[in-house]
């Protein structure tokens, strides 16, 4: 058996397996038919944010595991990645990250790096984590963090860093410790016997690096400062505020089209080709992308994100929002809230974003209804879907793709994909939309 060695410089190459082909099903309505780290926040899919942060760490050498439809090798193909030698397998149905890490096993060296392709500032734990492998000349180091809700993750079993036993999702007083994986990991290639030993499941991945800790010296790197999860549509927020408090230092104005009654506060960054118009103000931090359209007497205020080709209508108020490219408004307001790519969004429409009582919101996920942690969070809206006029949408609803909401008309459910959702005769009526047949 191997122990960790690894080295930055000097000619041993450090290699990464990214995951990207996973189902992201608990991500609805957002990124159809796509993986959530090919989601866009600040002009870049979090998958390129992820290999930017690896490189700034020495690392050049990606392994990314995809999906049949490869769409992760097609955006990448768009990036600018200077330096990175990528390479591409597939995983032909999603069947867990051990099934997924099996796809790379004739690829990779003794020691790799394994995580998910949306840890988008993995690169701060490379050292640490090398580190504690070359000093305990341990065979895998994993990445820890303290939560106080241990029934929500793997949770370790601790002789002081040396990783005893792995529980998924413990009872809640049945805990080993408050330890949760935090989803990096510093594997030796020796992994793979262990994984060859466990029965086939979505879960295979994590009963075998439990069985490894038996085999396999593994100690734990412990953080105070996790990466943000994104295990839910809604965590892109914080992970979008994240991304901007990291990365405002960049921003910067490109246009030249800014009419001077607009007034900007703090770090923002307007793209090429973006038009603000009369009396718009804008309080950062923000970013607009390119060929955006910030309509006369608008407000946009902290922490809200336009991808390229926004366009924001008058008298409109967007805050701590996320537009994906070619997504329009008229006037409204637009809290705490996600719109996937080319949303059209009607005159007057309203995202409540706040409980009445001010209490945590829940939000429907695969038919449950969970907490979501938030106070404030409005609507969470998938690609091509089109509102009316004066559409209401209640706190945490969300919108699959493709769909029509009539004018007027108050959301206050969610809304399956492909359908037309609206009030007539105050009756709400709710239909699938009809397939266009080929002429």
């Amino acid at each position: 058996m191997s122990p960790i060695i690894l080295k930055i410089q000097g000619g041993l190459t450090v290699q990464a397996v990214l995951l990207a082909a996973g189902a992201s099903s608990r991500f609805w309505p957002l990124v159809e038919d796509s993986h959530k780290s090919l989601f866009r926040l600040m002009g870049k899919p979090l998958i390129q944010w992820t290999i930017e942060s690896l490189q700034s760490a020495g690392m050049d050498d990606f392994i990314v595991i995809q999906s049949p439809n490869r769409a992760a090798e097609k955006i990448l193909a768009e990036a600018k990645l200077s330096g990175a030698k990528l390479r591409y397998l597939i995983q032909e149905k999603p069947l867990g990250m051990g099934d997924a890490l099996m796809q790379a096993e004739l690829l990779l060296d003794k020691s790799f790096f394994l995580l998910h392709a949306h840890h988008v500032d993995a690169g701060r734990f490379v050292p640490p984590m090398r580190e504690k492998g070359q000093a305990t000349k341990a065979h895998s180091v994993l990445l820890g963090s303290e939560t106080d809700r241990p029934q929500d993750y793997g949770i370790l079993s601790l002789d002081k860093d040396r990783a005893l036993d792995l529980i998924e999702k413990p009872a809640p007083g049945k805990e080993p410790s408050k330890t949760r994986l935090v989803g990096i990991y510093l594997l030796s290639k020796d992994f793979f016997n262990d994984y060859r030993r466990v029965p086939q499941s979505e879960y295979a991945f994590e009963a075998a690096l439990a069985l490894s800790f038996k085999d396999l010296d593994t100690r734990v790197v412990m953080t105070d400062d996790a990466p943000p999860t994104l295990k839910y549509p809604w965590d892109l927020l914080g992970l979008c505020q994240h991304l901007m408090d990291r990365e405002s230092k960049n921003f910067r104005i490109e246009t030249k089209e800014i009419h001077p009654s607009t007034i900007i506060e703090g770090p923002v960054h307007i793209g090429r080709g973006t038009k603000i118009l009369e009396n718009v103000v804008i309080k950062g931090p923000c970013y607009i992308g390119e060929n955006c359209i910030i309509g006369m007497g608008s407000l946009v205020r902290t922490y809200t994100n336009l991808e390229d080709k926004v366009v924001i209508g008058a008298h409109a108020e967007v805050a701590r929002s996320i537009f994906q490219s070619g997504c329009t408004t008229h006037s409204g307001y637009f809290g705490d809230s996600i719109f996937d790519e080319t949303v059209k969004i009607g005159d007057g429409t309203t995202t409540a974003n706040v409980r009445v009582d001010r209490g945590l919101i829940k939000a429907t996920v695969k038919g449950k209804r969970i907490e979501t942690g938030k106070k404030s969070l409005g609507a969470i809206i998938g690609r091509g879907t089109h509102l009316g006029i004066h559409t209401m949408l209640m706190p945490g609803i969300m919108i699959g793709p493709r769909c029509q909401i009539g004018p007027g008309t108050l959301v206050s459910k969610n809304v399956e994909a492909d359908t037309l959702y609206f009030t007539r005769h105050a009756e709400i009526v709710r239909k699938k939309k009809k397939e266009k047949k080929d002429d």
